[in-house]
Order: C-alpha cells, then structure tokens, then sequence
C-alpha cells in the first residue's frame, strides 16, 4: 500500500523520475529490498559444482571431447562471449566455450577501463532525438550498477573532472551532465557537482590555469578490464561451463534437418592450438561471440553472407602516475579533430585515450605512433605548461579493436552507435555483434533468450542480474588488513591482491614463498616497484594461464602498465612456469622470445635503440657535445671510443656504487644500437640527444654516467635508483 502512495507521488519523464522526496525513498527501499530479495533467491536455486577447486584445463578439453551434446556450444572468450557462457550455464543449459586464444587476450583486455553509459551518447541521443541512442545509455547506466556490484574488488566508482574554459560552456555542460544522472535515476553512483577554478585547481593540479573558470565532476565506474573478463569466464567454469582457451574452430558442424531438409549447424570442429589435436563438440546451438572476427565465423557458416561489422581502433597509453591526481579522472570532450579523450588514473598510473580510426582486423594490433602522438598532444593542451609532456614518459600503448555494427554505406566510424544485434542464421547459428564493455551482461541475456527461441531448448529464466563474480562474495575494503595480519605481505602487495583477486587473495597469499627477510615475511616481488608477486605466477596458472604472455598482459597487468618492467619480469616468470608445466629448454626460450614480440609490436615497447635512431642526426649544440664527450671519457679512460660494462664497474668500485652485473648488461644493452655488447661514442650522443628531445625519458645510462660524473667531481657519496623507464 505504502508502495503505491508512493507511486502516485512521481511522476516518471522521459526516463528519469521526478519525485517528491517521501515518493522517491520509499521507491528507492522498495525497490533496493525487492532486488536483495531476488538475488537471494537466485543464488539458492544454484548449485556450484566447483566452488572449491576449478577443473584443469585439461579436464576441461576432456569434457569437450567427451560430452554427448551441449545444449549451447558459445566461441569467443570476451567479455561477450564469457558473458553468454555464465547466463546459460546459469540457466541450468549444458555449456561449452571456446577461444582460440586467451580469455579476453583482444579488445576486452584493451579498453579505457570506463564502466560507462556513455556521456558523448547522450549528446547526441538529445542532439539528434535519438531514441535508441538514449535507451542504449539508459541501458547502459543500469548494467554500470549491476557491474559495480557484482565485482566490486575489480570495479569502483570514479570521479571524473571536465575542465570549462570558457563562461558559456558551464551551464551547457552543467545541463549535459545533470541529464546523465537523471538517466541513471536511482542509479546514479554520485551527484554531479561544479567547481570553481580555484577547487579544480586544487582537486587537479596539473590542469593548464589559462582562462579556465570551473570544472564540473561527474561519476562513472572504472574497472580492471582483463581481470573482469577472466572472473566471468571462471564463474561460468565454476557453476560447471566447459570452457577452454587456446582452442580454435576449424570448421562448423552441420545436419540435415529431416523436416525441412536444410542444413543446420550443430557444433564445431575444434583444435587444442597447444597439442593440435582437434575434435568435435556436439550442441544444439553455436553462438558466435567473436567480436572483431563475427563475420569469419559467419563466413564459415555461409560464404554469400554480408559483413555486419566495421572494425576501429583505439589507441591508449599509460603514463607515470604524476601525470594525474590518484583519484580524479579529466575529460576532454572536444579534441582538436572532435573526438573525446580520457585521462584517468588507473593502477597507480595515467592512462590516455583513445582514437577513433577505421581498421582491418587482426589478432595483433599495433598503435601507431601517429595515434600516440595526436593524444600526446591533446594532453599538452589540458594539462598546465610547469608539466613537460614527453614521448619518452610513454611507459605502454596499445590499440583494441572495436567490433562496430556498422550501415556498409557509413563513412567514418565515430558517428556508429555502439549499439548491439543480436541475429540468428538461416543454419541457426546466433550471432552477437556489437556493442560495449558494460552491457555485456544484457547482451548476453538478449543472446541466450534468442537461442532458446530459435532452438527450443529448455531452459529456466536468466540469473545474472546480481551473480557476484569469482572473488566478490566475502570481499570487503579492509581485506588486505588480513592478508598483512595472517600472511606478513606488504600492504601494498596485499591491497593489490584483494583488489584482484577479491576473497581468493588468500590462496594467493598461501602460495607465496617466505623472503627470508624481518620484513615482508612472504611475497616475492617479480619487479621492485609493482605489487605482483611470484606466486600470482602459479595462480594464474590454475586460472588457465598456458603463456608467458598470459601472465605479464591479462593475470597481472605488468604488460599494460610498464612494458620495460615486464620484459625484465619475463624470466622469472618463464622460468616458473617452466618448472610447474615442465617445459623444455626450447619451449622456454619459444615462451621467453613470444612475450618480448609481443611487448615490442602490441605493447608499444619502442625499444631504446628505435627510439635513438630517429635522432641519428646527433642535434647538440658545440657545448653540449663538448660536454657530454667529457663525461663519456670518464668512463673511457683509454679512449677505445667505447664502453663496455668492465669500464662502467670500474668507475662505479671507485665511488662505492654496485650494480648487479646482469642490471648492468640491460642499462648498456638499450642503448647498444648494433648490439656488439659495447656503447660507442656516437650512441651515447644519440641517447644524450633522444633524452634532450624527450623522446628518451630517464635513461637508466644518461642519470648513471651523469651522477657518477658529479660524485667524481665532487668525491661524494651517490645512490643509483632504477628508473621507471619510457618507451
């Protein structure tokens, strides 16, 4: 009765609800008790066959194999297509998937982290009285809530700043962003609120003081892409989904339907890319979730079929975490060319994106440096002049690809709503195309509904709406107080593995290794200055990590966030997995060889030497080359006209510095342009020149020649720290 009273007080506009203040909270309990009460109720009903140990991966690949028939056989393990497999499996269907790489190894691990509805949507939903643009935010906003509740260990509402630089635009922003909450309704994570200048000064730093006359804030969800993927995907294999990674379709399966006499598809021919060993996988309903490859898959189901999906890539990059306040994010709503550009805090870095250009697809893409560089730029306009935005300071970039569903007469990509369809072929394959990281879960409950239409199966109604995640249940923000308490981790190591690994941090922490130090008691480092550990190694393995690649790009981040410090953490690493997989010396040097490929052509790793023969005309003035000659002789007293790491220990004993002789032989080696194992006069010039261009930022070489030159001048002490390292 009370609920009704309450309703007859709101009145619901275009969306959003406008409600006297004793209406609204009664509809807000209502409806905050009436949700608890079904997630309850969903969690009761389900059996979770592997709550306590996941199956192997092998295992997996034996149920593959031996399973009669599946009820739905997804391929494609995205967020999409994981997010299928737990809505089915949830739904009490038989469920396999397959991807033939890693989980969420392409665009789901690559985004800009938002958990969003899309503020730039809405524009233009209420620029261009777009309907459906305005229900794909709607949507959008709801499933941002359902997300940061479900994982809340990998996601977190953000602040978000957009800086007004001019009288006019504040209101006109302010209006904007009021509207996004008012979409969002009971779901809103935070007001939207306006600053003065002075406040977003302080709040932000580094923000350029020029003209500006505010900011307004606004909040949006973040989250940590890949391991979101991989806690859905894990999940599903715990509620019993049959999932595998590295398992590719080779061709689909098809019969005769005896009514009709046409051909429908019944499942797929796969291979295990490890063994090559391929098999079939029977199921009454194939779905493809292959993102940027949905047209293959539907090629290979009907070769006359059309191409649904225009792919566009956006580049990100990370940047030392100075670079933005710890939790502030800054959007730029209007670039130079009319894209939008965020510059968000993420992992104890800067991450900055993305673009928005029409590509071809491909498993391994690369960021170009025009891309680098156009939002290099448009971060030198935001951001104050005290701050020296360089190319050196970029630490990793990467491009993902965008599975857009696309009109085949459109002429760019960055008008395409990133809406979703959901189709089913003529053979009965379901297709899911499009779409954005954040509706994954609608999308997959849209597909599942579609399949269970179009194939008759029995199936019970959808439960992922409040399912928590691998990790969520029994997580709380003091946690890591625990892991520090029981185990002696660091506290930084220790948040870092609650905010990843949620309340399964204690298997984790019970798999690290004593230090043999007072302090910390357990927990490894693989790099000095991240958190990640060495037994998140052995974990990861658990987790179905089978590469190196696995490890440093999609179980830890390392590989997104510094790739110079995951090329120095890959033989550890290897090395691990080497004894607990039993691999070969050859396939240890395959695995070590692999992941430096993929970090120099997918991870924006420039290696030092690229970046100095870009300024092989040496630009020094006279008194610079005189100079930085003088400081290279100290070094070669016998003037050979080259280095080698014999000269630089003997100058380093001679001011008391010690360096570990293989940290010596990687300090030369990125600047050892020929790699003849010595640094020649003309590199070291070139390095001096990259460093004063800012292409080269804290070379390791320049501040070790340059402080030991000054303790010899000065004959004082000197501490040599690793530096974070660009690329």
């Amino acid at each position: 009765m009370a609920f009704r009273k309450a309703l007859k007080k709101t009145a619901i506009i275009g969306g959003g609800a406008v409600a006297t203040v004793f209406g609204l909270s009664h509809l807000i309990e209502y409806r905050k008790t009436q949700a608890q009460l079904a997630h309850v109720a969903a969690e009761a009903e389900l059996k979770v066959p592997y709550a306590d140990e996941l199956p192997s991966r092998q295992a997996q690949l034996t149920a593959l194999k031996t399973t009669e028939e599946f009820d739905v056989l997804v391929v494609g393990g995205g967020a999409t297509g994981a997010g299928c497999a737990l809505d089915a499996v949830t739904r009490n269907l038989k469920t396999a998937l397959v991807e033939r790489s890693d989980f969420s190894s392409g665009t789901s691990s690559r985004s800009t982290k938002l958990i969003h509805g899309g503020v730039r949507y809405l524009q233009k939903a209420i620029m261009q009285l777009d309907y459906e643009q305005y229900m794909m935010v709607k949507e959008a906003l709801h499933e941002r809530a359902n997300l940061l509740e479900i994982a809340p260990h990998l996601s977190a509402p953000l602040p978000i700043m957009l800086p007004v630089y001019k009288w006019w635009q504040l209101p006109y922003y302010w209006a904007g962003i009021k509207m996004y909450d008012l979409v969002a309704g009971i779901q809103c994570l935070k007001s939207s609120y306006v600053l003065s200048k002075t406040k977003a000064l302080e709040l932000f730093p580094m923000l350029k003081k020029d003209k500006l006359v505010g900011a307004i804030v606004y909040y949006d969800g973040q989250h940590n892409d890949a391991r979101m993927n991989l806690a859905i995907a894990v999940t599903a294999a715990r509620y019993g989904a049959a999932i595998a990674n590295y398992t590719e379709v080779v061709h689909l399966l098809k019969t005769k339907d005896p009514q009709t006499g046409k051909e429908k598809v019944c499942g797929a021919r796969c291979r295990d890319v490890i063994t090559g060993q391929e098999f079939d996988v029977k199921a009454k309903c194939v779905i493809n979730a292959t993102g940027p490859f949905t047209d293959s898959l539907r090629k290979m189901d009907n070769q006359e079929t059309s191409n649904i999906c225009q792919p566009s890539a956006g580049v990100h990059i990370v940047m030392p975490g100075y670079y933005s306040p710890d939790n502030m994010g800054l959007l730029d709503p209007a670039t130079s060319d009319g894209r939008v550009i965020f510059f968000l805090p993420w992992e104890k870095m800067t991450i900055a994106g993305t673009t928005d250009t029409p590509t071809s697809v491909t498993a391994h893409p690369i960021p170009g440096e025009d891309d680098i560089n156009f939002i290099l730029r448009e971060v030198r306009n935001y951001l104050s002049a005290d701050v020296e935005v360089r190319r050196g300071d970029v630490l990793a970039a990467w491009s993902g690809i965008r599975p857009l569903v696309t009109d085949p007469n459109s002429k760019d990509t960055q008008s395409i709503c990133r809406n979703h369809i959901v189709s089913t072929s003529e053979s009965g394959m379901v297709t899911i195309a499009g779409g954005k990281w954040t509706t994954y879960r609608s999308m997959a409950e849209e597909t599942l509904d579609a399949a269970i239409k179009a194939h008759g199966l029995s199936a019970e109604s959808c439960k992922t709406v409040g399912l928590m995640l691998e990790g969520a249940k029994g997580w709380t923000p003091t946690l890591y107080i625990r892991l520090v308490q029981d185990y002696g981790l660091e506290i930084e190591v220790a948040q870092h593995l609650a905010s990843t690994y949620g309340a399964k941090a204690f298997d984790v922490a019970k798999m690290a290794q004593v230090t043999g130090q007072r302090w910390p008691i357990v927990g490894k480092r693989l790099v000095s200055e991240f958190p990640y550990i060495e037994s998140e190694v052995l974990y990861a393995i658990k987790e179905y990590a089978c590469t190196a690649i696995d490890v440093i790009a999609r179980r830890t981040r390392l590989g997104f966030l510094n790739v110079q410090a995951a090329d120095e953490s890959l033989p550890r690493i290897v090395q691990i997995m080497g004894k607990e997989l039993d691999w070969s010396q050859e396939k240890r040097t395959a695995e070590l060889e692999a992941a430096r490929k993929f970090l120099y052509q997918e991870m924006g790793y420039r290696s030092r030497s690229e970046q100095l023969t870009k300024t092989s005309d040496i630009n020094l003035d006279y008194q610079e080359v005189v100079r930085y000659k003088k400081r290279f002789h100290k070094f070669d007293k016998e003037s050979k006209g080259f280095i080698t790491t014999v000269d630089v220990q003997q100058v380093l004993d001679s001011i008391n510095v010690h360096i570990d002789e293989n940290a010596l032989h990687e300090i030369l080696n990125e600047v050892d342009l020929n790699k003849n194992g010595q640094v020649e006069i003309d590199e070291f010039l070139q390095l001096m020149c990259a460093v004063k261009k800012g292409q080269v930022s804290d070379s390791r070489l320049a501040i070790l020649m340059k402080t030991a030159e000054e303790t010899l001048d000065k004959r004082g002490p000197v501490t040599v720290d690793r530096s974070g390292g660009g690329v």
